[in-house]
C-alpha cells in the first residue's frame, strides 16, 4: 500500500520480510514489461525502463528476471504483451478512501477480481470521480533519517523542486511535483543521502483517522486487494494513531 503514515510504514517494513516479496517482485517485473514495450530494450535509450530496472534492483529482483521481462516486454521472446492501466475508486470503513491502481491484460477480469475483494471486506466501489477528487499526484521520496534533522533534508532538496518535508517516523519524506521527482533524487545523491522509496503517488488533501476496529477491517480490505494480480498501488486517505497501531501489533 502506498502512503507514508506511521502505520504504513511499519506494514511496508512487514511486508518486506514476509511472504509479499514475491508478489513485490511480480509488480517491479511488470513495470520493466510495460517499459520495455513502450520505449524498447536499450535503458541509455529508454529513460522510463533504466528506472524500472533500477528500482527492481534496488529491492532485490534477480538480474535474471529483470533480463528476461526487458525481453519479453521488447517483444524479443515472440510473446505479445498488451497491459492496460486502469483505476478504480473504492470506499472503505469508518468514511475511508481508496484508489485502486490497476495495471492488467485483461479488463473484465480486474474489474470482477477488484469488486469481490472490495464487497467481501466491508468495502464498497465508488462511481468515477467521487473518490479521485480527494487525491493529489505528488512525487513522494521517503528516506531514513539516520540522524538528518528536518533541516538537513530540506537544504538538500529545497532547490530542486520539494516543496515539503514530513516526518513519519523512523523515516523522512519529501513531496514535490511529479516532473521534479529526478531532480529530488539527483540532489539527494549529490548530498550523499539515502533513501528508500521514489514514486510518484497520489497523496491525499485530509487524512481520515480509524479507530482499533475501522483500522482491522480497513487492513484486511487492503490486504486482499494487495494479493490480486492486476493490482500495482493502493493509494489511501486512511490513518491510525500510534495508540491504535500499537494496539494492533499487540493482537
Amino acid at each position: 500500500m502506498s502512503g507514508h503514515s506511521k502505520w504504513a510504514t511499519t506494514k511496508h517494513k512487514k511486508a518486506v520480510i514476509d511472504a509479499k516479496r514475491a508478489k513485490a517482485f511480480a509488480k517491479y517485473i511488470k513495470t520493466i514489461e510495460v517499459a520495455a514495450r513502450l520505449g524498447g530494450p536499450d535503458l541509455s535509450g529508454n529513460p522510463a525502463l533504466d528506472l524500472a530496472v533500477s528500482k527492481a534492483k534496488k529491492n532485490s529482483v534477480p538480474n535474471d528476471n529483470i533480463d528476461r521481462a526487458i525481453k519479453r516486454g521488447a517483444g524479443l521472446t515472440g510473446e505479445a504483451i498488451e497491459y492496460t492501466e486502469i483505476m478504480y475508486e473504492a470506499r472503505g470503513p469508518q468514511g475511508s478512501a481508496l484508489l485502486i491502481e490497476c495495471l492488467t491484460e485483461n479488463r473484465n477480469r480486474a474489474a470482477a477480481d477488484v469488486r469481490l475483494a472490495v464487497t467481501r471486506n466491508g468495502g464498497s466501489m465508488a462511481d468515477q470521480g467521487s473518490v479521485s477528487y480527494l487525491f493529489t499526484r505528488k512525487g513522494v521520496v521517503s528516506l531514513p533519517k539516520n540522524g538528518l534533522s528536518e533541516d538537513d533534508v530540506l537544504m538538500a532538496v529545497l532547490e530542486a523542486g520539494a516543496e515539503e518535508v514530513k516526518d513519519a517516523g523512523e523515516n523522512w519524506v519529501v513531496y514535490s511535483e511529479p516532473n521534479d521527482l529526478q531532480a529530488i533524487r539527483d540532489a539527494l545523491k549529490d548530498a550523499a543521502i539515502e533513501y528508500d522509496t521514489d514514486e510518484a503517488e497520489f497523496v491525499p488533501s485530509m487524512e481520515v483517522e480509524l479507530d482499533a476496529d475501522g483500522a482491522r477491517k480497513f487492513m484486511r480490505l487492503v490486504d486482499a486487494l494487495e494479493d490480486l494480480d492486476d493490482v500495482q498501488n493502493v493509494y489511501t486517505n486512511a490513518d491510525m494513531s500510534e495508540e491504535v497501531m500499537a494496539a494492533l501489533e499487540a493482537e
